[in-house]
């Protein structure tokens, strides 16, 4: 790859990097092209150079929010297969989760601005939404693999929503306690 397309492809990932992090925690109307290409350091005409159209920066930006967590735990040198679903309850139903939105899971940010968004948007949420099940149903207890991905729905269900409404609460004893009440449930599907 020449000089210019590597310079390309790095400037291209830093403008979803932005994406990601403020579509999280300002919503998919929440910040436009022109603020994200100057908080990226970048100025507005270049967006089209990357970009066919704001749709499609927003399903990359989705993308890559999605595919944070595998990599955070990468880096900490984490196996997710390897994770109980307490792990997963401990890192997800969390008060660094709930107060950091722009890190955190697009599902718990984003789930009503993902349903009102465009075909391919949803389709990735969708092929997120299949792979938490998949990952949370191999950690679940249950006589058949129907109960198992029940489980798992369920539980993925409740940290998501749970995560979303600690965030509202505007009393801090009742937002950790919907915390500590879903994590603790979670924790308990391998049960």
């Amino acid at each position: 790859m020449g000089r210019s397309q590597l310079e390309k492809q790095k400037t291209h990932e830093k403008i979803v990097e932005t994406a990601s992090k403020r579509l999280r925690e300002e919503g998919l109307e929440g910040i436009g092209v022109a603020d994200l290409m100057k908080e990226a350091g970048l100025t507005v005409g270049g967006f089209y150079k990357h970009f066919a159209s704001r749709d499609d920066l927003v399903a990359e930006a989705i993308q890559s929010a999605f595919d944070s967590w595998g990599r955070k735990l990468e880096a900490e040198g984490v196996n997710p297969a390897e994770m109980t679903a307490a792990d997963v309850a401990d890192r997800y139903v969390s008060a660094y989760h709930r107060d950091n939105p722009g890190e955190g899971c697009p599902f718990a940010a984003l789930i009503s601005d993902i349903s009102r968004s465009g075909e391919k948007a949803r389709g990735i949420a969708t092929d997120g939404l299949r792979r938490n099940f998949a990952s949370l149903a191999s950690k679940a207890a249950g006589a058949d693999e129907g109960e198992r991905r029940r489980k798992a729905i369920m539980a993925f269900a409740m940290m998501a929503g749970g995560v979303g409404l600690a965030r509202i609460s505007s009393d801090e004893e009742l937002s950790a306690e919907i915390l500590a009440t879903v994590r603790d449930f979670v924790a308990d599907i391998d049960k």
